[in-house]
């Protein structure tokens, strides 16, 4: 057996080796060694104790370089842990990938672990984690593949863009719906959408952001990264609506909504008059990415933000607010439907400080009336949104913008700042917050998860956010139709707003119809409006050569229904007897020439992709049934069982309302499996 030695600097710097008496603990052996100078006598077994290492940190180390390449982008400190999607946006646009070296700078300057980072980074799709050695594509294309541009032909366009741009310095994937089902095929070059896309139309859209790197590559460094920074803000500017709307009553006359077409439109469109609902976008303007819009001027000029300044100024009471609310009977427009004046009301009891967070992630396939509304008329929302701080009694205000509509993001940057630049009253503090690509942040719990900094993960329940919500406060959560509403049903008054509706119901609806229809768009029809009434009325009927088969009332939550149901009225708590439900208010129209089988899967496999992982019915049950439901041949029982696994175990509303298609299309749609079922 080995004689003991004195311990060098390389043993005490890493593992050092000590003899050490059996009869004596770790602890005094190591406080009292034996003296090197007299070796015992007896040989001792060796025990190899680990000490700390001197001055030596663990796990992979920044390098300058990279450091420096991320201050350059985020600044200085201090670095807010709920900024960082924030930050790895900024890197990400500017080295079109996260690579692995920035994770590490960015961990290091934010003083969170590395494994930290990569996890939030690794969650959210419009990220790319890649190794250093790695080269990132300079261009990513993006197809969508919802329902509504599948039925348009987007699989033919991937096909022949995957020929067209084959072999050149572009990545092309599809993509999750990108919220411009009415504009179907949709692609998205870089951050500009291409409407009613074409190879031809996608290809030269290519070859000009291509120019532009191309001239940025050839520049000297420091011109270079100008240069690219210059083509960012190009790709978001050719986005922007830059043409404010000429007529500030773009919306509404009179005491009434109108049509969003010209008034020579709207008077004769489908015998709509001015002074009641109508298309906000028909077949002219369906395919536009900058519509004109309502700026502050003209918003003011017309009485805007009147109400927020008697809230303000205590002319117009808290309370009055909450009871036109409540009377009108507003409902959460996002899905969920929860009244709005018993939300308000609630979370007004909390202890302050309050929070609101606005969620914009429209994520939801089929619907796109966030966007539409947004990028016509900012402003009616931006009011919608001071008289709810003011009366719930909020200071800091988060609004949550999906990635893809970077115009729509632009446009708000500039708006919030020409309100502030000349405020009507105090405004609350206004935050921004760019979305990554995670349709379960449309959940609200996960939405906060990702508005502080984390993984989009829903939060289990209770408590609920109106108690302990962003940053442990209790926080209002809306989606942005719903405080769009707000200025009107309090001007015009409750009764105004409830005087609408058909078949016993109360309210107006934005629809988001896409698919089969002559003339897709956001429609705002009266509440319990039928598929048959939206279509025929409002739409200009079913597309030539197409009629009506089956419907999706909810984007792909909502269930599949048959055109024997085109007759139940579309709104709150009308469908669940039908095993659907109304949601976002996305209609999806099909006709004799689809089916409904194969859209139950494309859902199925949305699903599954968008699962957050959190929970193993979710996560394994989304994934099990889009396997089986793509085999020619259902295993009826084995769907059956996870469906009612999924909608019974799962945490959030994904995973419980991910059966409702595929229980739709065994329900209402046994013609399409052969035999039966």
């Amino acid at each position: 057996m080995r004689a003991a030695r004195l311990p060098t600097t390389k043993d005490l710097d890493e593992i050092a080796t000590y003899p050490i008496e059996e009869s004596k603990t770790m602890t005094e052996s190591i406080s009292n060694p034996l003296p090197a100078a007299q070796p015992p006598s007896v040989a001792m077994p060796l025990v190899r104790v680990r000490l700390p290492s001197r001055n030596r940190p663990k796990g992979r180390q920044p390098d300058a370089a990279a450091l420096a390449e991320v201050r350059a982008l985020i600044g200085v400190v201090p670095y807010p842990r709920d900024l960082l999607i924030e930050y790895l946006h900024q890197i990400n646009d500017r080295y079109r990938a996260l690579f692995e070296r920035h994770l590490v700078a960015l961990a290091h300057e934010m003083r969170l672990p590395v494994a930290e980072v990569f996890e939030v980074a690794s969650f959210y799709h419009h990220f790319e984690v890649l190794p250093d050695d790695a080269q990132a594509k300079a261009l990513t294309v993006r197809v969508c593949d919802g329902l509504s541009c599948r039925m348009a032909g987007a699989k033919d366009l991937q096909q022949h863009l995957s020929v067209s741009l084959g072999g050149r310095d572009v990545k092309l994937i599809t993509t999750p719906c990108v919220g411009r089902c009415e504009q179907a095929p949709v692609a998205v070059v870089h951050q500009q959408p291409v409407a009613q896309a074409t190879p031809e139309a996608v290809v030269s859209k290519v070859n000009q952001a291509l120019a532009l790197m191309d001239k940025a590559q050839a520049a000297p460094e420091n011109e270079s990264i100008e240069l690219a920074k210059n083509h960012q803000s190009e790709a978001v500017d050719a986005l922007t609506p830059s043409t404010p709307a000429s007529n500030a009553s773009y919306f509404y006359t009179s005491n009434q909504p109108v049509a969003l077409d010209t008034p020579a439109q709207a008077a004769i469109k489908n015998g709509v008059r001015l002074d009641l609902p109508g298309a906000i976008t028909g077949a002219a303007q369906a395919q536009t990415t900058t519509p004109e819009f309502i700026d502050l001027a003209s918003y003011r000029a017309e009485g805007g933000y009147a109400l927020a300044i008697a809230v303000a100024a205590g002319k117009t009471s808290a309370e009055s607010v909450l009871t036109a609310l409540e009377n009108a009977g507003l409902r959460g427009l996002g899905g969920a439907g929860f009244p709005v004046g018993r939300k308000w009301r609630m979370v007004r009891s909390q202890p302050a400080p309050r929070l609101m967070a606005v969620n914009i992630d429209e994520g939801e396939p089929g619907t796109f009336k966030d966007r539409t509304y947004l990028e016509r008329d900012p402003h009616r929302f931006l009011e919608g949104l001071l008289v709810a701080a003011q009366v719930v009694g909020v200071d800091t205000c988060y609004i949550y913008l999906r990635d893809e509509y970077h115009g729509c993001r632009a446009l708000l940057q500039q708006q919030i700042a020409a309100l502030q630049a000349n405020p009507p009253c105090p405004l609350p503090r206004l935050e921004l917050r760019r979305g990554a690509g995670a349709y379960i942040c449309g959940e609200e719990s996960a939405m906060v998860e990702s508005l502080e900094g984390k993984r989009g993960e829903p939060r289990l329940r209770p408590p609920y956010i109106a108690e302990l919500g962003l940053f442990g406060r209790p926080t209002l959560e809306h989606n942005f139709e719903t405080l769009f509403w707000v200025r009107d049903i309090v001007q015009r008054g409750a009764d105004w707003f409830a005087s609408f509706g058909r078949h016993g119901r109360h309210g107006l609806r934005s629809f988001s119809v896409s698919g089969r229809v002559r003339e897709p768009g956001v429609k705002l029809a009266p509440a319990g409006i039928t598929v048959r009434e939206l279509i025929d009325e409002f739409c200009g009927g079913m597309a030539p050569g197409h009629t009506l088969y089956a419907y999706l009332p909810g984007g792909a939550s909502g269930g599949i229904f048959p055109a024997s149901l085109a007759d139940v009225p579309l709104d709150f708590d009308t469908l669940q007897p039908h095993g659907g439900f109304i949601g976002s208010a996305a209609v999806m129209v099909m006709s004799q020439h689809d089916k409904a089988r194969d859209a139950a899967l494309a859902m199925m496999q949305f699903f599954a992709h968008e699962s957050c992982g959190q929970c193993t019915p979710c996560r394994v049950g989304t994934a099990k049934a889009a396997a089986l439901m793509a085999a020619p041949n259902w295993d009826i029982a084995t769907l059956t069982d996870l469906a009612e696994t999924m909608a019974q175990a799962s945490i959030c509303g994904l995973g419980q309302a991910a059966p409702n298609p595929l229980l739709s299309v065994l329900r209402y749609f046994p013609q399409e499996f052969t035999g039966g079922l």
